[in-house]
């Protein structure tokens, strides 16, 4: 262990995360000193520069933001929350306008319509992109240079934020450490929490960066109600050639005649779903799961594509050819991975967490817009919904000044790398693979448990990022033990035969140690053993 001499200082606004959704928020904030921490600079790491498909949005004129709400509720499987569907799908017109205001190079037409591309799930064309598939790295550039011009915001990078720093029950700031072993505690009275999501939990996934749902856990540990936790989306369509993080595959390849197919030439999604190759991706990634399984093995077939696949999927086609792959000529293996999580802090439509002082948006909050399945490329538009409310929030609040120095708070330890903390993780990685991942069922959720238990039990290294991790797996874990029927990302391969359980969410309150299930407005307590948060 490193000693860690602690440096505090004082700001209006922390916002954690570099990515669409912190950008955003930052940017509309005017009146308040913001204070973006992050491990990376905008645009160098992350998952938003990574967003290769776009944006969905209802521009075209033969689509309205309705027809974009009813394809999100039915992708939802009955779980979106429909007035957070319509204030999204509503909003995000001028969100996107408001980009293109600042600048960002979306692709158009030969007569300067925005091209728009069709996903799986939707029923138009409405899919807004940038480089054809580059969409995320454009946007931030776009976000990232027009907050720079802003004098009230600062960016530091180098930092990971560890603990949520509260004053009573109100959230009055966070402490972080750096590789260097330097401790830093700052006070603020509105904390933002824009850290991404927890793919990196599962030993395949699309999800960069070193660690995977610390944040959830952080939030936990401060007490902040959680929601939908189980609903861990698999894209089917990552590249399958042992990398880790996994190649995404974008999805606009299938909406643009792309085909799954196995090693005989069959079509794997023949038979399994009207929408054929452009189902729902739970749908997918579960026909392409069980193919596996049976020992076949599955590929994307893009050859029909021919030279406009280079033109059109510019940042796909760089990847496969580094790595020695024409699928102009033939087809690439591919395989479902971990690539976002539904769940997360639960907030309002205005961004706010169950902490005062604390807010979060983009993947690390549950809004209620993807219910149990999210609708491709609903994933930035909720950023940047959500970005903008939660600023405009923010910047219309009425904040207190923090009454005293919340150095003694922190209690942060700066930690070495430790083979143990890799050990770890690894075991912990391969455990939610295999029992927490595209189908589940009850054995294999209890040995999972039982597993993490011990992983944290036995852990003597002052890890407080793994530890936050474990605590996201366990509480993953213990949403789905809880989830008994399957319902849309959610599959228990154990699940009663018969009709399906009417919808309900499942919302956890580490505060008050609650395992809630909700129905529209009433709310039904769950007895379940474990709860306890203790990081």
């Amino acid at each position: 262990m490193t000693p860690c001499a602690v440096e505090e200082m004082r700001t209006g606004v922390v916002v954690l995360g570099t990515g669409v959704a912190g950008l955003s928020v930052a940017l509309h904030i005017g009146g308040r000193k913001v204070l973006m921490l992050s491990e990376t600079a905008p645009g160098e790491g992350g998952s938003s520069p990574a967003a290769q498909g776009g944006i969905a949005v209802a521009l075209g004129e033969d689509d309205d933001p309705d027809l974009h709400a009813a394809d999100t509720r039915a992708a939802g499987a009955g779980l979106s929350d429909p007035d957070v569907v319509r204030l999204v799908t509503r909003e995000g017109p001028e969100r996107v306008r408001e980009l293109l205001r600042i600048g960002a190079r979306f692709d158009r037409e030969a007569d300067g319509r925005l091209a728009r591309g069709r996903e799986a799930a939707h029923g138009r064309r409405r899919v807004v992109h940038a480089a054809g598939d580059a969409t995320g790295a454009e946007v931030v550039r776009a976000l990232a240079a027009a907050v720079a011009a802003k004098p009230n915001v600062g960016i530091v990078t180098g930092w990971s934020a560890e603990r949520i720093l509260l004053d009573g029950d109100r959230c009055v700031g966070v402490a972080a450490t750096n590789a260097e072993g330097r401790c830093l505690v700052i006070t603020a009275p509105a904390v933002v929490l824009a850290t991404g999501g927890a793919g990196r939990l599962y030993a395949h996934t699309t999800n960069p960066g070193p660690g995977g749902g610390a944040a959830l856990g952080m939030a936990a540990e401060a007490g902040a109600r959680l929601a939908d936790l189980e609903m861990v989306q698999f894209h089917p369509t990552a590249l399958a050639d042992g990398s880790d993080p996994m190649a995404l595959l974008t999805e606009a390849l299938r909406g643009d005649g792309a085909v799954l197919i196995d090693g005989e030439g069959s079509r794997v999604m023949d038979g399994v779903h009207p929408d054929g190759d452009l189902a729902p991706r739970d749908v997918v990634a579960r026909a392409i799961w069980r193919a596996q399984r049976t020992g076949r093995q599955v590929f994307l077939d893009a050859t029909r594509l021919g030279e406009r696949f280079a033109q059109r999927f510019p940042t796909v086609w760089g990847i496969c050819q580094s790595r020695g792959l024409d699928p102009t000529r033939e087809p690439v293996p591919v395989s479902p991975a971990a690539h976002y999580h539904m769940g997360g802090v639960l907030t309002d439509t205005w961004g706010r967490s169950s902490i005062p002082g604390l807010w979060a948006c983009g993947e690390a909050a549950c809004t209620g817009l993807h219910g149990a399945n999210r609708l491709a490329s609903n994933s930035l538009l909720e950023a940047l919904v959500f970005g903008w409310r939660v600023g405009q929030d923010i910047e219309s609040a009425i904040l207190p000044v923090p009454a005293r120095r919340v150095a003694s708070l922190a209690a942060v330890t700066a930690t070495e790398p430790d083979a143990r903390v890799t050990s770890v993780r690894r075991r912990l990685r391969n455990l939610m693979w295999r029992y927490a991942g595209v189908e589940r069922d009850g054995a294999g959720l209890d040995t999972a448990a039982g597993e993490i238990e011990r992983m944290r039990s036995s852990l003597t290294v002052p890890a407080v990022r793994l530890r936050h991790e474990l605590e996201a797996a366990r509480l993953i874990v213990m949403a789905a033990r809880a989830r008994r029927g399957s319902c849309g990302a959610h599959f228990r391969s154990d699940a009663p035969a018969g009709a399906p359980e009417p919808p309900y969410r499942l919302v956890i309150d580490p505060a008050e140690n609650h395992l809630w299930r909700v129905s529209g407005t009433v709310a039904h307590p769950i007895a379940h053993a474990g709860l306890e948060v203790s990081v």
